[in-house]
């Protein structure tokens, strides 16, 4: 294990990558509206990137109940398709691989996104949390979430059915597979931890129960796309959005034991990546380790020195890298080559607006590009 590097291929089941390193999924609010559409600029975005050994892409919403932010893609009309189409066209003839994130925000929305007002949540509980909504005149604003529907138990179904659907339009689309996200304070997550979920039915209390909703939309997307190209985003330890919940990691290992007999081909852990966030302990790592011995992805601010240490330890398989993504298109190049990262220039070029702070940073070398 001690000779693993960031830049060796891996077999992710049937996909062979070309390094270890993994574009994280960025919501950069740049859909076509009306509808939320991929664009051509969000595809040449993406290409931009394709030297990553996987890409999974910005978080998708897979129905309309399930947006939360403005101007982020859909994955369940037939324009958003084909819109997609253009992105993995363009990764593929660059080389690339790429998933695609299915989000259902859950809570975690705007009122005027819904008729009622109302998003829906597993409990009616309001997460004290605001999303980015962009106002008539095209100017994009923090807002706070309302108060949500409690889900009912028809509603529960047909969310699984949405997501088995996204799924399906995922691979129509293109896509090598998708990523379920499971984290953050969205949906799933919700559902996982005693903060959010209040429910006395078969979907809150116990552990086991509280699992049941993530394994229901795992088994339908596996059992329609394959197990072997389903992966899940999970983040016990960020508790921002009113999710402190110091019992998930034990739902959270549960449904890795899960995941382990169902066979899905990944666990994709985001972690805390500001100054003072909480740590991940060791002693979790190698639970999970011991749990799932699918690939496990990491994604928080990762030094070269703490990828060695986890790959030389066999605690993690693939890292995963955001923000600096953003800046150097051509990460992997300079990560391997010890260049020097650039760094964002205009931070409010980061949600919604046109290729600037997009498509316009430059490779390192120009015949990168």
């Amino acid at each position: 294990m001690g000779n693993r590097t960031l830049f060796d291929s891996y077999h992710l089941k049937a996909l062979s990558l070309k390094n270890r390193i993994v574009m994280a999924p960025m919501t950069r609010a740049r859909a076509l509206q009306p509808g939320n559409v991929p664009s051509a600029l969000m595809a040449a975005y993406y290409q931009q990137r394709a030297s990553a050994g996987l890409i999974i892409t910005e978080a998708t919403q897979i129905s309309p109940q399930g947006q939360g932010y403005s101007w982020t893609p859909g994955l369940h009309s037939a324009e958003q398709v084909e819109g997609w189409r253009l992105t993995t066209e363009a990764v593929h003839r660059a080389g690339g691989i790429i998933f695609s994130q299915l989000w259902h925000v859950g809570r975690m929305s705007y009122a005027g996104f819904h008729k009622d007002g109302k998003p829906v949540a597993p409990s009616a509980l309001a997460p004290d949390a605001q999303v980015w909504v962009v106002d008539e005149r095209g100017e994009g604003h923090m807002v706070d979430c309302p108060e949500p529907r409690a889900l009912e138990h028809a509603d529960i179904q047909q969310i699984i059915a949405d997501y088995r659907q996204a799924a399906l339009n995922a691979i129509h689309a293109g896509f090598d597979g998708i990523e379920v996200h499971g984290g953050n304070g969205y949906l799933i997550d919700q559902f996982l931890r005693r903060t959010s979920n209040k429910r006395t039915d078969e979907y809150g209390g116990s552990v086991a129960n509280r699992i049941r909703f993530a394994q229901e939309v795992l088994e339908a997307i596996s059992d329609a796309i394959g197990n072997t190209r389903t992966g899940i985003r999970l983040s016990p330890f960020i508790t921002q959005r009113g999710m402190n919940d110091p019992q998930v990691t034990e739902a959270i290992l549960a449904l890795a034991a899960w995941c382990e007999k169902k066979g899905i081909a990944y666990i994709h852990l985001a972690e805390a990546d500001w100054d003072d966030a909480p740590q991940v302990p060791a002693d979790f790592r190698e639970t999970l380790r011991a749990t799932f011995s699918g690939t496990l992805i990491v994604a928080g601010n990762y030094t070269q020195d703490k990828v060695d240490k986890l790959l030389k330890a066999g605690l993690a398989d693939l890292f995963a890298f955001g923000r600096s993504f953003i800046a150097n298109p051509d990460l992997p190049y300079r990560l391997r080559n010890n260049l020097p990262l650039a760094t964002v220039s205009n931070p409010t070029t980061l949600f919604g607006g046109s290729s600037a702070g997009y498509t316009d940073y430059p490779f390192y070398k120009t015949d990168e590009a």
